[in-house]
C-alpha cells in the first residue's frame, strides 16, 4: 500500500469519540480517531515497511505516527532513528506507546533508554524507563543483569517523588514490572514499592492521580501472574 492510501484508510477509520479521548490525553491536530485494533486489518496486508513507517511518522498526525510503530523494522532502525522519533513525541502516548514499544523489539534498546533515563528531559526519560517496562515484560530474564536493574530500582526509590511529573508514571510502571516480570528481584521490587508509597502525578486539566506500586503488584499476584511476560510488544 502506498503512503497517500494507508492515509485514506485511516482517515475513512476515525471516530470522532476516539479522536476527543485521545485529544483529552495530549494529541494535537491533525489526529483522526482511529482504534488501534482497527488498524490490525492494514498492518497485516503491510507487514513491516520502514520506509513507509518513516513518511507516517512524519506527518505529525497522530494516528499515523501510532501506525508507523506498528509497521516500522526496529532491528533496521539506528539510534539516531530512535532519537529522531523521540524528538517528533510530542506527548506521552507517542514517547511511551509508540517510540518506547518500537525500541523494545531493538538490539540496542537498553543503550538507547539507558542515554534516554539520564537525559533530564521528561518525555526522554518516561520513555526510557517506559522501554524497560516492555522489555522486562517481554523478554527472558537472562537478558538482563540483575546488579543493573538492582540499580535502577534504588535509583527509583531516591528520586521518583521529585521526578517530572510523567516519568513518576513510568517509573511507578517500572517497580511494577520488576515485581510481577522479573523474578530475580522481586522481593526487592515488593520492598521498594513499600518505601516509595504512594505517587502523586499532577494532570494538566485532569484531577490529580495517585499511584501504588505495592498495590499493583499485590492485586497480579493475587491472580496468580507472577513471572508474567508478554508474548508480543506491539499490536
Amino acid at each position: 500500500m502506498e503512503f497517500e492510501m494507508v492515509m485514506q484508510e485511516l482517515e475513512s477509520l476515525g471516530k470522532e469519540r476516539m479522536k476527543k479521548m485521545y485529544i483529552s490525553n495530549g494529541a494535537h491536530e491533525p489526529v483522526f480517531g482511529v482504534a488501534t485494533g482497527a488498524m490490525k486489518p492494514i498492518a497485516k496486508k503491510i507487514k513491516k515497511n520502514q520506509p513507509l513507517a518513516e513518511q507516517l511518522y512524519a506527518t505529525g498526525n497522530y494516528d499515523a505516527m501510532y501506525f508507523a510503530g506498528i509497521i516500522a523494522d526496529p532491528m533496521i532502525m539506528t539510534e539516531a532513528d530512535f532519537d529522531r522519533w523521540m524528538d517528533g513525541a510530542y506527548f506521552y502516548m507517542l514517547s511511551d506507546y509508540v517510540v518506547a514499544v518500537t525500541l523494545s523489539e531493538a538490539d540496542i534498546a537498553q543503550v538507547v533508554a539507558d542515554k534516554w533515563i539520564a537525559s533530564g528531559e521528561e518525555l526522554k526519560m518516561s520513555a526510557g524507563w517506559s522501554c524497560y517496562c516492555w522489555l522486562l515484560g517481554n523478554r527472558p530474564d537472562s537478558e538482563f543483569s540483575a546488579t543493573k536493574i538492582a540499580s535502577m530500582l534504588n535509583q527509583v526509590k531516591n528520586t521518583i517523588h521529585v521526578s517530572p511529573e510523567r516519568t513518576k508514571s513510568a517509573m511507578n510502571n517500572f517497580i511494577y514490572t520488576v515485581g510481577i516480570s522479573y523474578m530475580p528481584l522481586h522481593e526487592n521490587a515488593v520492598e521498594t514499592a513499600k518505601a516509595v508509597g504512594p505517587v502523586e502525578v499532577k494532570r494538566d486539566k485532569k484531577k490529580n492521580s495517585i499511584l501504588l506500586a505495592s498495590e499493583t503488584i499485590q492485586k497480579e499476584l493475587d491472580r496468580g501472574r507472577l513471572g508474567f511476560k508478554r508474548k508480543y510488544v506491539r499490536c
